[in-house]
């Protein structure tokens, strides 16, 4: 998305109301309404396009391999728009490797795959720090603010739990588990009639 030079002065002039509030005049608030109504359109546009492109895709990719250059040259564009490839692009970008632009939209394709499986797991790894671990900074009117004399200073170990909250003990957590029963020792036995 690209901004025309009268929309970045209203958005220079929103950020800085952003950072340094004071008073609006009526201008500024219909000049921010306007750049916020033609960004929503902007933004609406582009999906559009991206479904239609996308929709445009799948059409390309069923008629395969009739159809390959009009294929990859479509892939091309959608990678450049932030599309990802799926398990099908793949299947097709094999299908027809022998070209040279297949061939080198696979290995594109393949490097924006490893690429989103490392940021997932990168954000796995920062997910899956317990919570007692992370550090937690309040923000102004948050629990800070019911205790303005108190503000942890840089390295300071953790609060020791509160008396009033006693901390559970496993048995509490964990209830113990149920022990199978044990079958009756003499089964009652059922006659047969006739």
């Amino acid at each position: 998305m690209a901004f025309g030079t009268e929309e970045l002065r209203v958005l220079r002039r929103a950020l800085a109301l952003a950072l340094h509030p004071s008073p609006v005049s009526a201008e500024d608030v219909q000049d921010c309404l306007r750049l916020a109504e033609s960004i929503d359109e902007a933004a609406r546009e582009g999906a559009r396009l991206r479904a239609f492109l996308l929709a445009d895709l799948a059409r390309y990719r069923a008629a395969l391999p009739g159809t390959a250059a009009g294929y990859l040259a479509l892939l091309e564009e959608v990678l450049r728009s932030g599309y990802r490839p799926d398990p099908d692009d793949f299947a097709a970008l094999r299908a027809l490797r022998g070209g040279p632009v297949a061939a080198a939209l696979l290995e594109r394709c393949r490097v924006l795959a490893e690429q989103d499986v490392r940021a997932r797991l990168a954000g796995r790894a920062v997910a899956s720090v317990p919570q007692s671990r992370t550090r937690l900074l309040a923000l102004p009117g948050g629990r800070a603010a019911e205790e303005p004399d108190r503000r942890p200073e840089p390295g300071e170990q953790p609060r020791p739990p509160r008396p009033d909250r006693p901390i559970p003990t496993p048995g509490e957590v964990f209830p113990p588990r149920r022990k199978p029963g044990h079958p009756p020792a003499n089964p009652p036995q059922q006659l047969a009639a006739g």
